[in-house]
């Protein structure tokens, strides 16, 4: 079978997405908040698998215009939904509406559970659907009167790697983390410091990055229960994913001020399967002074969202200025909401890239250290 795929991404990260897809022998078309592609059973699992900054892989079932109820029904309805659903598919109903006529999405969800239940029933000659079977979670997104109809084949988000059994305060979503690290011009050869380590994200995600160990390598996704997607499609594609894996040497270091983050962070990179590859111990942020000539930071340091923290996190961002960029051949990469972060921390940066962190509108301030002198090795 052929598909029409959609894979949201958080604003920001859409261009990421879609080199990873790109990268995987796909077209994409990129819009605000979703990449699209086409592929068959393979690009299922192998999109699933192996994509770091995509939300969930969803087929797009249907697009549509429609300006009321009764037109929502009849077209939602007239799809050979039996394609997608088998006759005891459980298929709960989710979605959203943006500057649309129908701007309910209680009663959206209403209509087109209906008119799914009705399309199967009168397929499968059924009055009561069982709904005892699989799950087939349909979502739907309606702007400006565009509906677009879609099957989730993920199940959990894809940032759910499966590895974090524990998080600290405000823990970094697993898709940012691997963003900064691919946006980032980090030489494994070289070392990687997250001085806010927290529960260990950025260098759990960056040292899978490096040696390419695919993010959903060892969790299940709802499509694996799809009677349309062969098994051997998943099989071959984990074989696929764990051949890729390289077990290059990395130095990596998480350092924080929290014991327990520690502690959690440790138990993650492990759980992870990185955990021979990355260092945490207690340490602050302000002291930063590693030996090395050559490096990079990245990290997510507290916002100050919080009612009398702001001050708090302006001194830290002076603090971390002073100390980080006594290092020249450093390169930085920092995410924050504090919109006068750069003149807090002393340098304009030289790239700014936009993301939402959850609800929280963020930027990436990237550094980028100097370069080594002509026949200068990194060390």
């Amino acid at each position: 079978m052929n598909f029409e795929f959609v894979v949201p991404t958080l604003l920001g990260l859409e261009a990421l997405c879609a080199k990873e897809l790109k990268m995987m022998g796909y077209e994409t078309t990129v819009q605000d908040g979703r990449v699209m592609f086409c592929g068959d059973e393979t690009a299922v699992a192998r999109a699933n698998i192996n994509l770091r900054t995509g939300e969930r892989v969803l087929i797009k079932t249907a697009q549509f215009r429609a300006e009321s109820f009764n037109e929502l029904f009849e077209k939602t309805k007239s799809i050979d939904w039996w394609r997608f659903i088998p006759s005891d598919g459980v298929f709960p109903v989710k979605g959203h509406c943006l500057k649309s006529k129908l701007a309910s999405v209680p009663d959206c969800q209403s209509v087109i559970k209906k008119a799914i239940s009705v399309s199967l029933g009168e397929k499968y000659n059924l009055e009561r659907l069982p709904e005892s079977g699989a799950l087939f979670r349909i979502q739907f997104s309606i702007r400006k009167d565009i509906v677009i109809l879609m099957l989730d084949t993920s199940g959990a988000p894809l940032y759910k790697r499966g590895y974090r059994t524990e998080a600290g305060a405000a823990p970094l979503r697993e898709t940012i983390a691997a963003a900064m690290v691919m946006l980032s011009f980090w030489k494994y050869e070289t070392p990687l410091i997250d001085p806010f380590c927290g529960s260990g994200t950025i260098l759990i995600e960056a040292a899978m990055f490096k040696r390419r160990i695919a993010p959903g390598i060892c969790r299940s996704f709802a499509a694996e229960n799809f009677p349309y997607i062969p098994e051997n499609v998943w099989e071959n594609e984990r074989r696929a994913a764990k051949a890729a894996v390289r077990n290059l040497p990395l130095k990596l270091y998480g350092y924080d001020i929290n014991p327990e983050c520690i502690s959690i962070a440790s138990a993650n990179a492990k759980h992870a399967g990185v955990g021979d590859c990355i260092s945490f111990d207690l340490y602050p942020a302000e002291k930063f002074a590693p030996v090395e000539k050559f490096g990079t930071v990245i990290c997510n340091p507290p916002y100050g969202e919080r009612l009398g923290e702001k001050s708090q996190c302006e001194m830290l961002y002076r603090n971390i200025g002073k100390a980080f960029l006594k290092k020249d051949y450093w390169s930085f990469y920092i995410i924050t909401s504090h919109e006068d972060f750069e003149s807090l921390f002393g340098r304009r940066a030289n790239k700014r890239r936009k993301v939402y962190n959850g609800m929280i509108k963020c930027n990436i301030y990237q550094y980028f250290g100097r370069r080594p002198e002509k026949g200068e090795a990194f060390t």
